[in-house]
């Protein structure tokens, strides 16, 4: 085996650069500090590689980063003699350098400034009309499969639901029974100054049907599932099986995007309704604890004075917020580009954007629900 080495002839402003043996991987380290020492004041640098015998991705990045760090100097370089094989892998390995880190100085002003914010305008818009475009295939494809229900992949769905309505049982009626047990308890510190203590009721039952019972759901939701949504499909987004569903004309949409959504559609007014039950419960045992209002009376009481609108009003909320957290979750997913990096990025963004539009949709409802009177 010929080990690399190079010859420099050089010049007032030019050089040529032969390079002869085998370029090998197994010699980057060799080689390397002869490379650095090439000199970069030069306008015009020829990189002969006619000599060289075996070439592989090694040996190709060593070439690409001593032309790119010539080029950055000012230097002309033109690479001769290269065999085609070794042409096309130094093509290869050159397209994807990774990218010089820029300078962490930045300039100042209100011209940058401006430009920044012009930059940020322009992406929200694109971003805006991507997630719009996204909502309404996926509300296409709702529609369709409604229509024709044989589209449905009921495996799927059914997994789905398991994953994202049954196995968060759990976690939602211990959040709804500890919500319960924070309102009264809260409550009762208050009430008492005034010797009105039964009105508890009044506030856990409104507080947690009509409000925070499918709210604090949606948000569990959002952090749990849309996350686990956005990770498994934007996995499959850097693998590249959603372009091979596509290649074998498979809709991603239809097959990944409407099991999912159509899975937290059904669930969440389920979910919510758990998440319900359990806050009266921790409400009515904290009651009967710090307050002395038995289950009976609690119970009695609730019957009394709570229109069975506070539990409609949550629970037709439900499929609204389930909607926007599985095509916000699923369209992060989409918008993956190649990287783990990316994946845990997207992830995180689809559960901020999650919780803020369930927010913002609650707060619509409300205002709504306000002028109607309800």
């Amino acid at each position: 085996m010929a080990e690399p080495s190079l010859t420099i002839e050089q010049s007032s402003n030019s050089a040529m650069i032969r390079i002869l043996g085998e370029l090998l991987t197994r010699y980057v380290g060799d080689v390397q500090a002869a490379f650095e020492r090439i000199p970069s004041g030069m306008s015009d640098v020829e990189l002969d590689l006619a000599g060289v015998e075996s070439f592989d991705t090694g040996g190709a990045w060593l070439i690409a980063n001593m032309q790119h760090r010539l080029e950055a100097g000012g230097a002309t370089v033109r690479i001769t003699g290269a065999k085609p094989a070794h042409a096309a892998l130094l093509e290869t390995v050159t397209q994807h350098l990774p990218e010089r880190l820029e300078d962490e100085t930045r300039e100042r002003g209100v011209a940058p400034l401006l430009i920044a914010l012009g930059k940020y305008t322009v992406s929200g818009w694109r971003s805006f009309l991507s997630a719009l475009t996204f909502f309404g295939e996926t509300l296409a494809a709702l529609v369709l499969t409604l229509l024709q229900p044989w589209r449905l992949r009921r495996a799927a769905l059914f997994s789905q639901m398991e994953s994202a309505g049954l196995k968060a049982v759990p976690i939602v009626a211990l959040m709804g029974f500890l919500i319960g047990v924070v309102l009264a308890f809260q409550g009762a510190a208050q009430l008492k100054q005034f010797g009105a203590e039964v009105f508890v009721v009044e506030l856990i039952a409104i507080s947690v049907l009509r409000e925070l019972g499918i709210l604090l759901t949606a948000i569990i939701v959002a952090g749990r599932s849309g996350s686990a949504f956005t990770a498994s499909v934007g996995s499959m987004k850097v693998q590249e099986e959603i372009d091979a569903m596509r290649t074998i004309g498979l809709n991603p949409i239809e097959a990944l995007v409407v099991p999912r959504v159509l899975a937290l559609i059904i669930m969440m007014p389920i979910l919510g309704f758990i998440a319900n039950m359990a806050g009266l419960f921790g409400g009515a045992l904290m009651s009967w604890i710090d307050l002395g209002v038995t289950p009976g009376m609690f119970i009695t009481r609730l019957k009394e004075t709570t229109d069975v609108w506070n539990l409609l009003i949550g629970m037709i909320k439900a499929p609204f917020f389930a909607l926007m957290i599985g095509v916000v979750a699923c369209w992060q997913a989409m918008q993956v580009r190649g990287s783990a990096e990316s994946v845990g990025q997207h992830t995180t963004a689809s559960v901020v954007q999650s919780i803020f539009m369930v927010i913002a949709i609650d707060a619509m409802f409300s205002i709504f629900f306000s002028e109607l009177g309800v």
